[in-house]
């Protein structure tokens, strides 16, 4: 897959992973497990990079005697899933013409 088109669409599902409410790297790998697989080291360079972007914000909490970080989506983190909502409309038609042609090849 396309490193470009795979970075959006990871980044998208990283996002919708904390959308409901805030989570932590392991369990957000954790959810995402049915769907894609996803490194430690993947993940953390996609958070910094949605930090960055203020898509989502960060706090470190106690937990189990271990800081732990959790992150939350913000309204530009929410904002991004919409976008992208409408962009796989126009991914979806690429997908149906692309699939059409090696349909009528055959």
């Amino acid at each position: 897959m396309d490193i470009q088109l795979k970075r959006g669409l990871l980044d998208v599902c990283v996002l919708k992973a904390i959308k409901d409410a805030p989570s932590y790297g392991y369990q957000i790998i954790k959810d995402l497990r049915p769907y894609v697989e996803l490194s430690e080291s993947t993940l953390y360079t996609i958070l910094k990079r949605l930090e960055t972007a203020e898509m989502l914000t960060v706090r470190t909490a106690e937990h189990g005697g271990r800081l732990r970080k959790y992150y939350s989506i913000t309204d530009a983190g929410l904002l991004r899933i919409a976008e992208f909502r409408e962009e796989w409309n126009e991914i979806m038609s690429i997908y149906r013409f692309i699939v059409k042609e090696d349909t009528q090849d055959e």
